[in-house]
């Protein structure tokens, strides 16, 4: 008789789907993402803002802003390895991204109940001024694996 391998714990869980799913998501690497932190219902992503992020007026587009918020979410909604997609998102920005400024998004889950999820990010740069906060929410498709294995 053979002993049954032990159930991964919610941080295995987590670090598991961090690994998967920055194997594939083409847009964070190519947008130059790093992922500093993966925790069952959270995550922390930075980026940096590069010379092709700058728009008209010099400062960072907005979208390439939301996109690392939404990155974040991304990976803080399906650390549980569920698959689970947004159903919407809202974002305010407050400040300008500025050429070089490290940005940080960090998300963490407010609520989580049945197939539904809601997730608070805020972005800061490198001295700490806010400079967007996003809020999403998600929907969990049961029963199917956020990554395989």
């Amino acid at each position: 008789m053979t002993e049954a391998s032990p159930l991964p714990s919610p941080q295995q869980t987590a670090d598991k789907v961090r690994e998967a799913m920055y194997r594939d998501d083409r847009a964070s690497k190519w947008l130059g993402m790093q992922i500093l932190e993966v925790t069952p219902g959270r995550a922390v992503l930075t980026m940096t803002v590069r010379e092709q992020m700058l728009n008209g007026h010099d400062i960072c587009h907005g979208g390439l802003i939301s996109t690392l918020a939404d990155s974040a979410f991304a990976y803080a909604c399906n650390s549980y390895n569920e698959l689970t997609v947004a159903s919407g998102f809202g974002v305010d920005l407050l400040a300008p991204g500025r050429l070089g400024d490290v940005l940080t998004a960090t998300c963490h889950e407010v609520s989580k109940a049945g197939r539904t999820g809601l997730y608070d990010c805020e972005v800061n740069n490198q001295q700490g001024q806010r400079i967007a906060v996003f809020r999403g929410r998600s929907y969990t498709l049961r029963g199917k694996p956020a990554v395989a294995g």
